[in-house]
């Protein structure tokens, strides 16, 4: 499939939830359920910690915009305990101008904005209460996404347990899938991770369930039977449709076995000149979620190396042509 600006391919690199450059800024200051309960008045205390959280948020949709950054990924901490099941609020009404405003930024500055929930998400459990606990998460990602007004909610996810064996793990996933609403069966992508679902797995399931592919490179070279990337890379695009394909890329803690599935502060750039050669060929724009621990650091740095060692044409701080 073409691009429609010609038959150019356009990069855009995103970050992770937090940035170093504001430092100190955070979007997921929390409460424990047990100081919440020793709270006098413990929803005003919720309701302020919540109101902070999306001032920040609002404060890094602003550096973004200021330094062109278009792809970002919210962090899963924005409301505190709205996940927990002895605390009941509503936390999209009471915020819902902060929202609104937020989302205003967003959509004038054609931010894509995704989310990515945390380990506790999983949906094949064998263990039917995490399973309620996954519907709940995500239910709670959409209504955030909603409540930004972005345009095509995206929430990522992994495939999960491996209890019973793989075969039956995967249709756990898919009669699991199957029952949650029609709204967030839409909003679901799905991730190969780095120990048990790999690329083949994760296509496999995308592809029966019609939905998107992300496919994150640093976790398929850690979980691949030998399988070429290059032998799937247009397949796992086409899960996409009419979207652009979304990418995650990090680069290993060190060469060491124990380190090597953890993030780098840093991106190794001529790993990731690699992998564009890879994804070149699908000739589609694409948005790469870079997961260093450096954040929107790390993203500037490896603009600086890609510029020295590869004569791209740059669009901006964060784009260019491929």
């Amino acid at each position: 499939m073409h691009n429609n600006i010609g038959d150019i391919m356009i990069i855009r690199l995103g970050y992770v939830s937090l940035s170093k450059t504001l430092n100190g800024m955070t979007t997921s200051s929390t409460i424990t359920y047990t100081n919440f309960e020793k709270e006098s008045f413990p929803v005003d205390k919720l309701n302020k910690i919540i109101k902070n959280n999306l001032d920040s948020l609002k404060e890094i949709i602003k550096y973004n915009i200021k330094n062109n950054i278009h792809f970002y990924r919210l962090t899963s901490k924005l409301i505190p305990l709205a996940t927990h099941d002895k605390v009941d609020f509503d936390y999209i009404k009471p915020f819902k101008e902060s929202f609104e405003n937020i989302g205003k930024m967003i959509n004038d500055n054609k931010i894509r904005i995704d989310t990515h929930p945390d380990q506790y998400t999983v949906l094949n459990s064998v263990d039917n209460k995490i399973v309620k606990n996954t519907y709940e998460i995500l239910e709670y990602h959409y209504k955030i996404l909603r409540a930004l007004n972005v345009k095509k909610p995206i929430i990522i996810i992994h495939v999960g347990s491996s209890v019973f064996g793989k075969e039956a793990s995967i249709t756990r996933f898919i009669n699991n899938f199957n029952k949650l609403p029609e709204y967030i069966k839409k909003s679901i992508a799905v991730e190969n991770d780095d120990k048990v679902y790999n690329i083949k797995d994760v296509l496999k399931i995308c592809q029966k369930l019609n939905i998107p592919m992300v496919l994150d490179y640093h976790h398929y070279i850690c979980n691949n039977e030998g399988e070429k990337l290059e032998e799937y890379i247009q397949d796992i695009v086409n899960t996409w449709k009419n979207l652009n394909p979304k990418f995650h890329f990090s680069s290993p803690k060190s060469k060491l076995k124990k380190e090597f599935r953890s993030h780098h502060d840093y991106i190794n750039s001529d790993d990731f000149i690699n992998f564009l050669n890879i994804i070149k060929t699908t000739d589609k724009n694409a948005d790469i979620m870079l997961e260093a621990k450096a954040k929107d650091e790390a993203l500037f740095r490896l603009i600086r190396e890609l510029k020295y060692k590869i004569n791209y044409t740059f669009l901006d701080e964060t784009s260019f042509i491929l």
